[in-house]
């Protein structure tokens, strides 16, 4: 947490260094992934709950994200991994096949689950609305899980214990060349196979980011919510995304829990690698 917070002030104090100088510079850049056909705006994406694909996606897009983070989880820690790629085989429809773990190591409380890979995700995000006018951008999608057992139940129960259904909409704008806001929300429906009840969620994700001009860095926060009959819980993950080459990004999140009954503070690291990306 203390990372993310001195980099986002040392961001900040430079923004106001650079602005003037970068502003052209940041004006064209915009322009340059807009002007291209078919229409397609610049949106900033979260990175904690992220994207199937950029809204307006263009064929031949594609994209590699690894991620790690670390979960405080009150009487244990449960360290995450995951493994993402997504691409455009046709333009504004994003596909996405991603790998998610949940690590908890053996020294721990005996409390802790055992490790597992979580589920088989596939998923589809379709940009239905792109207005260069309005610099607003929305899309329709479905995440489709395959959940799994434990690695130490492999070869002694059914590798797959349930499916979760999860349809979403998602509504984001620019203001102006540097203010960004995102809002991605759906139910999810999630199946147990043992029993066959099925729980249903609401998951609310809001946004807002400022790029910094002349680059494809940001600072922002995410908001996000899951509300189901029983409980509301809201964690904060401010964040920032540094492009450290032109193809190559890493983003850091911190979560702040405003309830600590299940869990306390948070970090996660994305690596985002975008083969053929030019600056």
């Amino acid at each position: 947490m203390r990372l993310t917070i001195i980099f986002t002030l040392f961001a900040l104090a430079k923004v106001k260094a650079q602005e003037s100088g970068k502003q052209t510079k940041d004006s064209i850049y915009i322009q340059e992934i807009e002007k291209k056909e078919p229409i397609k705006n610049f949106h900033a994406e979260p990175l904690y709950i992220d994207l199937i694909r950029d809204l307006g996606a263009r064929k031949g897009e594609k994209e590699w994200n690894v991620g790690f983070g670390i979960t405080d989880r009150n009487v244990y820690d449960e360290y995450e991994a995951l493994v993402e790629y997504e691409w455009a085989p046709i333009d504004r429809l994003g596909l996405e096949v991603e790998l998610p773990f949940s690590i908890y190591p053996s020294s721990q409380n005996g409390n802790a689950p055992s490790s597992n890979l979580n589920s088989l995700k596939l998923a589809a995000q379709y940009s239905f609305f792109v207005s260069e006018k309005l610099n607003t951008s929305m899309a329709i999608g479905y995440i489709h899980e395959f959940e799994m057992t434990e690695f130490d139940n492999y070869g002694k129960k059914t590798l797959f214990t349930g499916n979760v259904y999860n349809p979403f909409y998602i509504v984001a704008k620019r203001w102006g060349q540097n203010f960004h806001t995102l809002l991605y929300t759906g139910p999810q429906f999630i199946h147990h196979f043992s029993n066959g009840v099925i729980d249903t969620n609401w998951q609310i994700n809001s946004n807002i980011h400022y790029m910094i001009s002349g680059t494809r860095n940001f600072i922002g926060i995410e908001f996000n919510k899951n509300v189901n009959e029983l409980d509301f819980d809201m964690t904060i993950r401010p964040q920032m995304r540094v492009g450290i080459t032109n193809d190559l990004l890493i983003g850091i999140v911190t979560g702040i829990p405003i309830s600590r009954k299940n869990e306390r503070f948070s970090t996660f690291l994305r690596l985002i690698y975008e083969p053929g990306h030019k600056k």
